[in-house]
């Protein structure tokens, strides 16, 4: 069964957290952008991998159990995460979260997502937030050649976001955010005679956020949102001082539009739908010799039969990006993701969702429905939802996630923004 968190070689080593696996294997799959590079695969997919994909999870419940669904929903404390842009709108003071997501239950019991934010409105136009996600990767043993334990390790990442949003009309705001990544993925630095180090990077995003209130004969009120944010861009990461290979960080475009009606004073329905896709360079397609070996040209590099090189800069690998697919258009449509969701407010204090989410069989495999529920009273916040893939024996089924919310309110007319949830 292809893996869920195949966004990086990352999870390959998550996925093999119990089994003792020698130093060496882990370090230079660390240290790779792709796994079995010089090979392709069998079942005929091409997934991209990248550094720290843990920036891809969903910390946050409701977006959790909306499909990770967030471009253009209402705003909330976990803006920062789906577009920052959308904090100028935000109908509270300021307020902060806290999340936790158990991650591949089905495999281990100690790696898990927790993350802090917090943001606060000044005035009607301006907006600011910070937060920070830590991802732990659980207990490692390693093994020498020999099969002899030789340490123990807790391998864990983390990245620190500030943003700033701002409204440029009372339908329009944009935001920058700035992002410090962290990941320590052999703690101790050195084994084997390996030399190691935690790999950093710093990353930063660009968001706007279209709000538009509508007059539908039959509706209290309606609102169409649209939303579109391309988050991390930034430097490569590589984890030896002396190693020539760096990683691509997940940078992606999200994009997407919503539409919630009020159907009444008590009762509101929201229709969402993201669109994303990763913006870095597709592996491409490496030429073999008459016994099926790759092999280098005259510059010492993999001939290439069909792509383009991937070793280029952040920048020129997110323009690459769009249309550097080995196979053409039609691969560059397999690597956008598809996520719809729906939610249901009643009186603003009850909620219940729905999402799906689908990424090419080729691309990775993710496919699954969630399903969640909010809870709101006062200033407090309570969000849950639950992971169901469509594969059986999928690492990810049975995920249950938690959130907390903290809102507050100094304002004595909060604006009309769609409501904050």
């Amino acid at each position: 069964m292809r893996p869920f968190y195949i966004q990086s070689i990352t999870y390959f080593r998550i996925q093999q957290m119990k089994i003792r696996l020698s130093f060496l294997l882990l370090f230079v799959v660390a240290m790779t952008r792709t796994f079995g590079q010089s090979t392709e695969p069998a079942d005929g997919s091409r997934v991209i991998s990248t550094a720290v994909p843990f920036l891809t999870i969903s910390p946050d419940a409701r977006s959790g159990g909306m499909g990770d669904v967030g471009a253009a929903t209402s705003p909330d404390a976990y803006s920062m995460f789906w577009n920052p842009a959308k904090y100028a709108f935000i109908d509270k003071s300021f307020g902060f979260g806290i999340g936790y997501v158990p991650w591949l239950r089905n495999l281990v019991n100690d790696i898990g997502l927790a993350s802090v934010v917090g943001f606060g409105k000044f005035g009607d136009k301006q907006a600011i937030a910070m937060s920070l996600r830590f991802f732990s990767l659980g207990e490692v043993q390693f093994t020498n050649d020999f099969g002899d334990n030789t340490i123990t390790v807790k391998p864990n990442e983390f990245a620190i976001d500030a943003t700033y949003a701002r409204k440029f009309s009372r339908e329009f705001s944009g935001a920058v955010a700035g992002r410090f990544i962290y990941s320590n993925l052999v703690p101790g630095g050195d084994a084997n005679g390996v030399q190691a180090r935690p790999g950093t990077s710093i990353a930063a995003d660009i968001a706007v956020y279209y709000h538009h209130e509508m007059e539908i004969k039959g509706l209290t009120s309606s609102f169409f949102d649209f939303g579109v944010n391309i988050s991390n861009i930034g430097s490569k990461m590589s984890y030896s001082s002396s190693s020539i290979k760096r990683d691509f960080i997940p940078t992606t475009l999200r994009l997407g539009p919503s539409f919630t009606m009020d159907i009444d004073d008590y009762n509101r329905i929201s229709v969402s739908l993201d669109l994303t896709k990763l913006l870095v360079p597709t592996p491409p397609v490496y030429a073999k010799d008459s016994s099926g070996n790759t092999y280098s040209g005259p510059d010492g590099k993999l001939v290439i039969e069909k792509g383009m090189d991937p070793d280029v800069s952040p920048v020129k690998g997110m323009i690459q990006s769009f249309y550097d697919a080995p196979y053409g258009f039609k691969e560059e449509m397999q690597e956008i993701n598809i996520a719809v969701a729906a939610e249901y407010w009643y009186n603003k204090l009850f909620s219940i969702r729905a999402g799906y989410f689908f990424e090419s069989k080729y691309k990775g495999g993710r496919q699954f429905f969630s399903l969640g529920a909010g809870l709101r009273y006062n200033v407090f916040g309570l969000d849950f939802s639950y992971l169901i893939p469509v594969q059986q024996n999928n690492p990810l089924q049975n995920t249950l996630q938690f959130t907390l919310l903290f809102n507050f309110d100094n304002n004595k007319k909060p604006e009309k923004a769609g409501g904050t949830n």
